[in-house]
């Protein structure tokens, strides 16, 4: 099986890192050229351009910015193999869209985060076209990038909202967490490495104890007159839940824009 990546910015860079602790079979393509070439020489694969992507891999990445697919699609639709499954993490484009701008081909929907590249990604998948075998395989590629969770498309753009965008919002929640630390007389390097390793075992928690809440988990933490509860006043009397809801609804509309 050989795998290309057309694109490889953040998203297909970080995707292409997870891949090639699967298989080194793999060819970037990217119109930063020593972009590719860089991430191919840490990597240990090879880059090619986009036609010869096309024409040559089983598996092709689609890791253009939803603007830029229709052009870029037509550009190497006559290379493309008729056996050729598009993985597509364009923001907005359904899997019908891609189909139909590749002329047809099978396509797998996929919105990644960028903690792939560490194994603690999230990968939201869909696909049209595709057989079960082959959507299977593809999960087992990809395991080295973290959880990987089957997704009505019907919903692919919320779930993108929460998870493909978080990390963004969790790193903007974490970098205020540090400065508080800061200001309180900790080190910046202490202060960020405290809040990034306390936002791992909380999500941790979260994950192993699914039959509780946030809230029941966050009230295991609060005592009645404690330090604690004295800053989590402080979030809700600030609205902190409303801004955060209205940031990932933000998002969402974000998303559905890509699609019209």
């Amino acid at each position: 099986m050989k795998y290309g990546f057309i694109g490889c910015g953040n998203m297909g860079g970080a995707l292409a890192c997870a891949l090639a602790k699967t298989t080194k079979n793999i060819m970037l393509a990217d119109f930063d050229n020593q972009k590719a070439e860089t991430l191919a020489q840490k990597l240990g694969v090879t880059v090619g351009d986009n036609k010869t992507i096309a024409a040559e891999c089983d598996r092709i990445f689609l890791g253009v910015k939803p603007q830029m697919m229709a052009d870029m699609l037509s550009g190497v639709k006559d290379s493309l193999n008729k056996n050729t499954v598009l993985v597509s993490m364009a923001a907005g484009l359904t899997t019908d869209k891609i189909s139909e701008l590749s002329g047809g081909l099978p396509v797998i929907r996929i919105m990644p985060n960028t903690p792939v590249s560490v194994g603690e990604g999230v990968i939201l998948y869909c696909s049209k076209g595709v057989s079960n075998d082959i959507v299977d395989d593809f999960v087992n590629d990809m395991t080295h990038g973290g959880r990987l969770y089957a997704i009505d498309e019907a919903l692919i753009d919320a779930g993108c909202s929460v998870s493909g965008c978080g990390p963004a919002f969790m790193y903007t929640f974490a970098s205020a967490v540090a400065k508080g630390g800061a200001e309180c007389g900790l080190s910046q390097k202490q202060s960020i490495e405290f809040a990034a390793a306390t936002m791992a075992g909380a999500a941790k928690m979260l994950l192993e104890n699914q039959d509780k809440t946030p809230e029941q988990l966050t009230d295991a933490v609060c005592s009645k007159g404690g330090s604690t509860i004295e800053g989590v006043n402080v979030l809700r009397n600030s609205d902190f839940e409303k801004i955060v809801t209205d940031c990932i609804k933000a998002a969402y509309k974000r998303n559905i824009e890509f699609g019209k």
